[in-house]
């Protein structure tokens, strides 16, 4: 059930989140957004840390004489795109947009951390961790290098992500893969331009780089086992300028998914493979530069069986989706790397609205539901009350 303390500051944590959201700021310059959440964690109590990962902040509470340790994520980051929503709280910086919802997960998490640290009805050590860039380089990924885990250890971690295409107030998860691993690469060929009239005296990397598409294509259908979901994808292909010139060089960009660190490594063995012998073959130079990777999101079967209990107990058995039948998702999240340092379990939590047309995240007029700021938060305060006894 939902917890009366939270309800009755939903109108501030709602119209805090709408402030979030008209002042959007990308992967490690949430300085504004993480200046505000430290503000109001330190004074409600919270030992607050500022500076890991840049804009990082992390708040503490312990109460009583409980050994255990907790920690709870939220990301702060927003998307490099333009909003077209027309909300009277709309962005209010151009090119930069709330299109994910990380300004609902931050206004989520402080409004249990708020009636946490004025209840304090539970024993043990509490870390709300806030991210920074969860959508570009990794921002988990640096908070864990800088000693996330050393200077604040944890038994269990737990993160939250909305979802606009399943129904309000309704959790899903299960153990195991919930979201792909996500790898991308830059292959740019190198060849000699000159007169399309005169191709006999260029190296022409396109009808290569023609080949290496439909090569890639194959990775999935010839060489992983097709009872594992993959994903190739030739996201971009740029060459030329004109009708009258072959180009120099060609550069595509890949990205790739999967929820098996194997075949995510045979996947890019058998990029660089096709990439390399195509170039050869074509008497050119390749270079392959991988940009980034996020591993799957794993979640670990204890910490999401009490996940589950918790999303149970406070929206009722009929809100809670069946683990079994829940398909993991293609899209990434840099909570993994969180998950392969500490046990624990990634939801997703429906915010779906009857009233309006829903789009998904990452879409210019995507919109956060409000009425599921509360639900979230009672959820984060009964997984902290139920866990820290």
């Amino acid at each position: 059930m939902l917890i009366k303390e939270i309800l009755d500051h939903e109108a501030e944590m709602i119209a805090l989140r709408h402030d979030f959201h008209a002042h959007p700021e990308l992967g490690f310059e949430e300085h504004r957004t993480s200046s505000i959440i430290a503000k109001l964690l330190t004074e409600w109590g919270y030992q607050v840390d500022r500076g890991l990962g840049q804009t990082g902040v992390v708040a503490t509470l312990t109460q009583g004489d409980g050994r255990k340790r907790l920690g709870i994520r939220a990301d702060m980051d927003a998307l490099p795109m333009q909003e077209l929503t027309d909300l009277p709280y709309a962005s209010q910086y151009p090119g930069k947009m709330h299109a994910c919802g990380h300004d609902g997960h931050c206004a989520i998490l402080l409004s249990a951390a708020k009636y946490l640290a004025q209840t304090r009805r539970f024993s043990g050590t509490l870390h709300l961790i806030f991210q920074p860039s969860e959508e570009s380089i990794g921002g988990a990924r640096v908070m864990i290098e800088e000693g996330l885990f050393q200077r604040f250890p944890c038994d269990a971690v737990f993160g939250l992500h909305n979802f606009p295409l399943y129904p309000a107030g309704q959790f899903f998860t299960k153990p195991g893969p919930l979201m792909a691993s996500s790898d991308s690469f830059t292959v740019t060929l190198y060849g000699k331009g000159g007169h399309g009239s005169a191709p006999e005296h260029c190296l022409d990397p396109l009808p290569c780089a023609a080949t290496i598409v439909l090569a890639l294509q194959t990775i999935v259908s010839r060489n992983v086992d097709p009872q594992i979901p993959a994903v190739v994808t030739v996201g971009s292909l740029q060459a030329g300028t004109t009708h009258n010139i072959i180009p120099d060089s060609v550069v595509m960009k890949i990205n790739t998914r999967s929820f098996c660190p194997a075949t995510r490594q045979k996947i890019e063995e058998s990029i660089r493979h096709i990439v390399a012998t195509q170039a050869e073959s074509y008497h050119l130079t390749a270079k392959i530069e991988k940009i980034f990777g996020y591993p799957a999101t794993i979640n670990h079967p204890t910490e999401t069986a009490f996940a589950l209990q918790i999303a149970r107990q406070t929206v009722g058995d009929e809100h809670v989706g069946d683990p079994e039948g829940l398909t993991p998702l293609m899209g990434s999240e840099d909570f993994a790397f969180m998950l392969q340092e500490v046990p624990g379990c990634y939801l997703l939590l429906g915010t779906g609205n009857d009233d309006r047309e829903n789009f998904s995240v990452h879409h210019p007029r995507y919109q956060f539901n409000d009425q599921c700021l509360s639900i979230g938060a009672s959820y984060w305060a009964n997984l902290v009350e139920a866990y820290l006894v």
